[in-house]
């Protein structure tokens, strides 16, 4: 389990040993605390084995350590980000990933996502300084069809290579485009919103994504 609260303030821990876990992009990092706990953090980019890490108020803003938002200075780059205040990291969590805190104003914390949306959170929030690991994962290729099948994903057909009777988007002489694009129900794709028009988390966002 990665442990994504950092709530064991105060207690050094040192890092044994990065690590590569199958189940996500980012290498992972294994701590030794000073009391004898251990546990996986997301490995940040720029930490290195024997280095020790904290968590906590009161503690330098570097590489690898989990910080208040209010007690990090602001044009900091950071990830494993909280959006509500103990309950875990939420935002900025996949190898590359970072945010970058921009403002803090009336006990919120300005975030420029890598989406190029602005968004509030409070500044009780935890985040921990630097960029998540194994960048380069994006310039990755898969490289043959059966590495897809290890992981578990198997071929797809095309909808526009399908009968008329099994999608929506199949049949047409010769090589038709299918129309616009749609679900096999027949629910438009590429471009419809599907945001929930009164989500919760409307009022704390500042600024749109990039599009």
């Amino acid at each position: 389990m990665i442990d994504f609260k950092r709530d064991r303030f105060g207690i050094p821990a040192v890092v044994k040993s990065i690590e590569y876990d199958p189940t996500r992009t980012a290498r992972i990092a294994k701590l030794f605390y000073a009391d004898g706990f251990k546990s996986y953090i997301l490995a940040p980019q720029g930490i290195k084995v024997g280095q020790t890490v904290l968590s906590g108020e009161d503690i330098a803003p570097e590489v690898g350590n989990a910080l208040p938002l209010s007690k990090i200075p602001v044009g900091t780059i950071i990830h494993n980000v909280e959006i509500k205040p103990g309950t875990g990291a939420a935002i900025a969590r996949s190898a590359g990933a970072f945010v970058q805190l921009v403002a803090r104003e009336s006990g919120y914390a300005t975030l420029k996502m890598p989406s190029g949306e602005l968004r509030n959170v409070l500044v009780n929030c935890l985040a921990t300084v630097g960029a998540v690991s194994n960048a380069e994962h994006m310039n990755e290729s898969v490289g043959k069809a059966g590495r897809s099948r290890w992981r578990g994903i198997r071929p797809r057909t095309r909808a526009v290579a399908m009968n008329p009777v099994d999608h929506p988007m199949g049949g047409g002489e010769g090589r038709a485009s299918g129309g616009h694009p749609r679900s096999r129900k027949g629910l438009l794709a590429k471009g419809k919103k599907t945001r929930h028009p009164k989500k919760y988390s409307d009022g704390l966002i500042i600024a749109r994504r990039k599009k």
